[in-house]
């Protein structure tokens, strides 16, 4: 186990106290666990099939030049 040095204000430190606490766990529990999660998150962004991976946030832009077309269709059809 290494030792950290974290910086924050009092107030923010205070509060992570508490939550820390209500969960049942150390401060320092809840930075490992945090900082576990996001490597972890990273990991299962890697593991996912390829063909999932190629199409993961295409309806998220099609919709959006949908939106796009819909939007500029409205303000000729309102101004022009």
């Amino acid at each position: 186990m290494q030792k950290l040095t974290l910086r924050m204000e009092p107030a923010q430190v205070e509060k992570a106290k508490a939550y820390a606490a209500h969960h049942g766990k150390s401060l320092s529990q809840l930075v490992a666990d945090y900082f576990d999660s996001l490597t972890t998150a990273e990991a299962n962004e890697e593991t996912l099939p390829p063909l999932t991976q190629k199409l993961k946030g295409a309806l998220r832009s099609a919709n959006a030049s949908m939106i796009d077309s819909d939007y500029k269709k409205h303000l000729e059809d309102k101004y022009l």
